[in-house]
C-alpha cells in the first residue's frame, strides 16, 4: 500500500540542503515582518485608474494593459446556461525557477513573494513570477530580479518550458510559461531569495498558505521519469519512484484523450462574452459585484499599498472567493504501482474547453455530484482515514483576494471503487507526468495535487 512507502523513506538519505528549512522558516518570517501591507475595499468609482467601459462592458484600466473583466455566458449542449465575470489576460507571463546542483543536490533559488490578496503576505514564490505587463514595466516599476536568465535563456538549460493554463473557472484562457533552468554555477542569493531543496520545498508544502500556487505549478512540469539518475526525485522513497515511473499505460492515454475529444467535439455548447453589468443574477452591492444567490467568488476594489515591491501603491479590482473549495485526489497502490483516480473536467474559461482534473474539484459553495467516488471520498475524509495530505493553499495573490483552498490526497484500496463511472480514469503516475509536458492537459488543480504528494 502507498502507506507503506512512508517507512521505507524514513532511512533514506535526504542529502545536503544549503540552509536548513529552520533557516528558510526564519527567512520567510523575517520578510513578512519587514514588510507593511495595507489593503482597503473601496467602490469601483474609488478604484482609477479602473472603470467600467460601457462602451466595452467591461471594467478596464486607462491604458488597456493587464487585464479586463467582462461577462461570459455559457451555453451548455444540455441547454443549461452559466453566466459570471471572467478574466480577460490573453498575455503569457513567466512563472520561473533557477536550479542548480549544488554539492551534488538540486537546488532551486526560490523567492520570498509578496502579493496583495495573499492571506498570510509573504509567500514561497518561483525565482521570477511577472506578467508581461510587469517586466515590459508597464506599470513604471524596476524589472524583476533575474528576468535577463529567462529572456535570454539557452535550450540546453531549459528543463522545463510548458505553457500550462490557470483557473479557468476564474480566466478565459490563460496560460503562462512555466520555466525551470539549470545553471551550471550557484549565483548569489539577494535577500529577497533562498536555495531550496525539492525535499524542503515539498516540507513547506505542508504548512497552510506558505508555499504559493506559482511554485507548485512548476515543480508539478519537471519531467521526474525522464531524467533518469541525473534528475531529482520527487518522492522520499526512491525505489517506490523508480518502480512507478517505469509504468507508461498506452491505453490509459487513449481513454482520457476519447473523454476529452468527445466533449470538444459534441458537447462543449458555446461561450460567449456579453456586457459586465448585463449578467443576470449579478449585481452591484455595498461596493461588490455578486450574485443575488450566491456564487463561489465576488469582483471587489482595493486600494493596495505594500512597501518592497516594485510599485508601492496602487488600486485594483479582485476576485475574492465566498468560502473555501476542496481539490482531492484518490490514489492507490496496483501491484507496486501509483495510480491516481483523475476526472476529465470541462470548465468555462478553459482554453480547450476541457483538462483533466483531480479526483474532486468542488468549489466554495458547491459539491459536486453524488456517486460512489464522491462518498468514499468524503468518507475517508470525515474518518481520516488512508489521508496522506490535508493542507490549506493558496490560489495566485495578484488576482484573487485571500482565496484558499483545501488539498487532500487520499490512499485507498483500488478494489474499494469496483466500478469506476464515467468521466474518471485510473492513471499511473508516469503517464501523469508525461502528459503534463503537453500544453494544456492537465489542469492548475491537478497539477498542483501532484506537486504537493511525497511518498
Amino acid at each position: 500500500m502507498v502507506e507503506n512507502a512512508f517507512a521505507e523513506a524514513e532511512n533514506e538519505n535526504q542529502g545536503f540542503s544549503l540552509h536548513s528549512t529552520e533557516d528558510i522558516l526564519d527567512w520567510l518570517e523575517s520578510r513578512k515582518q519587514n514588510l507593511s501591507v495595507w489593503l482597503d475595499k473601496i467602490p469601483l468609482e474609488d478604484c482609477k485608474p479602473w472603470y467600467y467601459d460601457e462602451k466595452l462592458g467591461m471594467i478596464r484600466n486607462t491604458r488597456g494593459t493587464f487585464f479586463q473583466i467582462t461577462g461570459l455566458r455559457w451555453t451548455k449542449s444540455d441547454g443549461s446556461v452559466v453566466e459570471q465575470p471572467i478574466i480577460l489576460q490573453e498575455e503569457i507571463g513567466f512563472l520561473g525557477i533557477i536550479c542548480c546542483k549544488i554539492r551534488g543536490v538540486w537546488h532551486y533559488l526560490m523567492q520570498a513573494k509578496i502579493e496583495p490578496g495573499n492571506v498570510n503576505n509573504v509567500q514561497v514564490s518561483p525565482t521570477i513570477q511577472a506578467t508581461k505587463s510587469n517586466f515590459t514595466q508597464q506599470h513604471g516599476g524596476a524589472k524583476p530580479a533575474f528576468l535577463e536568465y529567462f529572456i535570454h535563456m539557452e535550450h540546453s538549460d531549459v528543463l522545463v518550458d510548458q505553457i500550462q493554463s490557470e483557473q479557468s473557472s476564474r480566466f478565459l484562457g490563460k496560460r503562462n510559461r512555466n520555466v525551470i533552468l539549470m545553471q551550471h554555477e550557484q549565483l548569489e542569493e539577494p535577500p529577497t531569495h533562498r536555495w531550496v531543496t525539492l525535499p524542503q520545498i515539498k516540507e513547506l508544502m505542508k504548512y497552510d498558505n506558505l508555499v504559493n500556487m506559482d511554485t507548485r505549478t512548476v515543480l508539478s512540469c519537471i519531467p521526474y521519469v525522464l531524467l533518469g539518475e541525473e534528475g531529482d526525485v520527487p518522492f522520499r522513497n526512491k525505489s517506490y519512484f523508480s518502480r512507478t515511473a517505469a509504468s507508461l499505460d498506452r491505453q490509459t492515454i487513449v481513454s482520457i484523450y476519447k473523454q476529452m475529444n468527445d466533449f470538444k467535439m459534441f458537447e462543449r455548447g458555446r461561450i460567449e462574452k456579453i456586457p459586465l453589468f448585463a449578467l443576470k443574477d449579478w449585481k452591484m452591492e455595498n461596493s461588490e459585484f455578486a450574485h443575488v444567490k450566491g456564487y463561489p467568488f465576488k469582483l471587489i476594489f482595493c486600494n493596495i499599498a505594500i512597501e518592497g515591491r516594485e510599485v508601492t501603491e496602487w488600486k485594483q479590482p479582485l476576485f475574492a472567493a465566498t468560502g473555501i473549495a476542496t481539490f482531492g485526489l484518490l490514489c492507490c497502490d496496483d501491484n507496486g504501482i501509483l495510480k491516481f483516480l483523475i476526472k476529465v473536467k470541462p470548465e468555462i474559461g478553459c482554453f480547450d474547453g476541457i483538462e483533466i482534473g483531480p479526483t474532486i474539484q468542488e468549489e466554495a459553495g458547491s459539491s459536486a455530484p453524488q456517486d460512489c467516488v464522491t462518498a468514499i471520498f468524503r468518507e475517508k475524509l470525515e474518518r481520516k482515514d488512508g489521508v496522506l495530505v490535508d493542507v490549506l493553499l493558496s490560489e495566485e495573490g495578484g488576482r484573487f483576494y485571500r482565496e484558499q483552498n483545501r488539498n487532500v490526497i487520499i490512499s485507498v484500496k483500488k478494489e474499494e471503487i469496483p466500478d469506476v463511472p464515467k468521466g474518471y480514469v485510473w492513471s499511473d503516475y508516469g503517464t501523469m507526468n508525461i502528459l503534463t509536458q503537453i500544453n494544456n492537459c492537465l489542469n492548475i488543480q491537478l497539477r498542483n495535487l501532484l506537486s504537493i504528494l511525497e511518498i
